[in-house]
């Protein structure tokens, strides 16, 4: 038979962290996932909406990969190194702005992992579509690191095809 102190020193043990957490002004796991996901939501919705963007949330710091083998595929070191290579050129060979549409979003600690759709009509009247899978680092309400999946066979025939409008 177990002896009853011994069954008490593991929920002593978490007790104890838990205390030394607090006092360390450590934030409980899912206030942070609470707090990320109100983030990206936000984001989201005003992306969606047209009324701003998830990239607001970006940090001037931040790094974003794109994975696999597109014509956008590496890694951009800076807010600004991704905006002025991608996202600006993107929007303009789009006829009006790409509306998202989120299929799931989940957080674990400082990640949100979004799954969307998004859609819009490039400058030559065709339809643009991808699925997207975003996974985001947050750091003090600011996304710091980003790893982006998509559909890069539709991503690399909208790029070619669609000359950007000049500004």
């Amino acid at each position: 038979m177990i002896p009853s102190r011994w069954l008490l020193a593991p929920a002593l043990t978490i007790a104890w962290l838990i205390a030394l957490s607090a006092e360390a002004g450590a934030e409980p796991s899912d206030a942070t996932e609470t707090r990320n996901l109100a983030t990206v939501r936000a984001g989201f919705d005003a992306w969606r909406d047209g009324t701003g963007s998830i990239y607001d949330s970006l940090a001037d710091d931040a790094t974003w990969e794109i994975t696999g083998n597109s014509a956008a595929a590496r890694v951009y070191t800076s807010k600004e190194d991704f905006m002025a290579n991608v996202i600006r050129p993107f929007n303009a060979r789009m006829a009006g702005p790409l509306k998202p549409t989120v299929r799931e979003m989940y957080a674990d600690g400082d990640t949100v992992i979004v799954l969307f759709d998004a859609e819009g009509t490039a400058r030559d009247n065709v339809p643009y579509r991808n699925t997207y899978s975003w996974y985001l680092t947050l750091r003090d309400d600011r996304i710091v690191k980003a790893t982006a999946f998509f559909d890069s066979i539709a991503f690399d025939d909208f790029w070619r095809r669609v000359a950007p409008a000049q500004s």
